[in-house]
This record gives C-alpha cells, structure tokens and sequence, in this order.
C-alpha cells in the first residue's frame, strides 16, 4: 500500500470518490456479475425451500462463473452446515452466508502492496504472458506511484517485442517518468542492471521492471526470468522487492495454470488480476485466492488508471452480488 500524501480534501469529497471507485468497480464487473447476480441470486429468491437440491443448483452457477470446484465446494460447505445447523431460516440468511463465504475465501488475499522507503529504489518486477496487460498494468501503477508523492522510474526489459517497449516509453512521456531501455533484441537482463544501477544513484523511490511476455510452459523464456531475478540481487541482495505476476481474468482456469507454473518457476509474492471488466469469468479470482494462497494486489475493471484499483474483498464481492 503506498502512503498518501496528507490533503485538504474535506469529508464530502472523500465520500465522493470513495462512491465513484464502487461505481466502477461495479459497472466493470457487470459480465460476472450477470451470471452470480441474474442467475445465482435469482435462484435463490426463486426457492420457498432451502434444501440439498438448491445447494447444488447453486454449486452448478458458481462453476459456470469460473468460481472453481475447490472455492465452489468450500462456499457449498458452509452453506450446507448453516443450513443443517437450522441457520438458514430465509433466502436472506442464505445470500448473507453466500457473502460471508466467498468472503472467507478472499479476506485471506486482500494484502495491499508495501512500498518500503527504506529500498531504494524498491523494485517491482512484473511477469505474465502476452496479452496480460502487463506493459498497461505497469504504466497505471507507475502513474498510482507519482501521483502519491513517489520518485518512479522503468525499465523496459521486454526485448523481444518492440512494441512493449515503445508502449512503455509511451507511458513515460505522458507521467514525464524515465524509462530505461535499449535496443531491440537486447539482452534484458542488462537493461535491467542498468535500470537498477541509474535509479540507485538518484535515489529513485520505485523501479517497476518489464520483462517479456511468455508462456508459463517456455522454460528457457523462464529461465532468463531466473536470470534477471540474479542479476538484481548482485546490486541489491533483498531485490526483487515484489515479484507480481499479471493475469488476464478472461482465461478463466487458465489463468489459475499460469499462476501455479510461474510460482513454481520463480516464486511470486502478488498477483494482479486484469480485464475483469471484459469477462464472465471473473469468479475466477475465487479459486486464484483459494488455490494459490497469495496477495492479490491489484484488480483491473476498465482502461483509465483510476480502474486499476487496491483489491478490497468486501468491496469486491459487494459490488459482484449488488443489484
């Protein structure tokens, strides 16, 4: 979580965004939210009877919307015990321990990311495959960081694909943040020791890292992540500070893969989960959270960098069952 800078900005206005940001927390889940909310709540308010045959009607909604079977069978658990501990008297307790069960899945992932100003810099190295929105996510976090008072350099480490690293000196010109970078073809991890060394020696509060979008089964691509990781560590043993892997929720299980092989790979320490504005499948953060056992940082719901928001897990599952 970066610290804020103290402002004047009185308690309507605080009120205000904070209404603004669940407005569009809510419009970007919309597509989940009209399979849990149209299909899910509806079945519930449509029963007179709360029995086993309701409980796996609901487990068959969960599992269209991504949810996963080990989350769906947790929420399916605590379910059922209410409902034989003669807790569930209406549907209304029953959408109250819906709620408090995806709850118990996600509370456990809610870890906002720590900028230690003790690191200089602190360094952020984001990997995921192509098309994640890695190179996006990181232009909207560099633009998150300096609006909160923070120093924020980057290191266009994809070489392999121009584009990523125009995109990214792209996003430099506009937030008037250097960018790092050589080129085409260059090897990454000497872009990145560059990176690091100039951002030491101006004191730099944040390098956020690119690195080339790959697939979680290109061992070779994931042993130059191994590379990079070294490389970091020789001018500043405690770096990489975070290792956050971006995931496109549109993958559905997928994207579940992709986080088990990259962990397994080069360890992660938070998770950002993108484009759940673009999906159905955004019930997939339940079985991410269930499964993986790790921050989830950030979520995506749209394309200005005010719709990368800090994941909240009351917030979220609020706006995904609203009306």
């Amino acid at each position: 979580m970066v610290s804020f800078k103290k402002d004047n900005i009185g308690s309507d206005s605080k009120q205000f965004i904070k209404q603004d940001f669940y407005s569009r927390l809510k419009r970007g889940l919309t597509k989940t939210r009209d399979i849990l909310n149209t299909d899910v709540m509806e079945l519930i308010q449509g029963q007179e009877k709360i029995d086993e045959n309701l409980l796996e009607q609901l487990e068959d909604q969960l599992m269209m919307a991504d949810v996963g079977v080990e989350a769906t069978q947790y929420i399916s658990t605590k379910l059922s015990e209410a409902m034989h501990d003669n807790k569930l008297y209406s549907n209304e307790d029953m959408y109250h321990t819906l709620k408090a069960s995806m709850n118990g899945i996600l509370e456990k992932s809610e870890q906002s990311l720590y900028i230690d100003r003790e690191k200089k810099p602190f360094v952020i190295l984001m990997v995921g495959i192509n098309g994640a929105g890695k190179t996006t996510t990181i232009g909207k976090l560099a633009q998150q960081f300096k609006d909160s008072g923070l120093s924020v350099m980057m290191a266009a480490g994809d070489t392999f694909r121009a584009a990523a690293v125009e995109q990214l000196q792209e996003w430099g010109k506009r937030l008037d943040i250097p960018v790092m970078s050589q080129g085409n073809g260059a090897d990454a991890a000497s872009v990145i020791y560059d990176a690091l060394q100039s951002a030491q020696s101006r004191q730099i509060d944040v390098l956020i890292v690119d690195t080339a979008g790959r697939l979680h089964t290109q061992n070779n691509l994931m042993k130059e992540l191994d590379k990079i990781k070294r490389v970091i560590s020789k001018l500043d043993p405690t770096a990489p500070h975070e290792t956050m892997l971006v995931l496109d929720a549109g993958f559905g299980q997928n994207a579940l893969i992709q986080a088990r092989q990259f962990n397994e790979a080069i360890g992660i320490s938070g998770i950002t989960l993108t484009k759940l504005d673009g999906t159905a499948k955004g019930g997939i953060i339940f079985s991410i959270a269930q499964q993986m056992k790790l921050p989830i940082r950030y979520i995506g719901v749209g394309e200005s960098a005010q719709d990368l928001r800090v994941f909240n897990a009351k917030e979220f599952i609020e706006a995904l069952l609203s009306h």
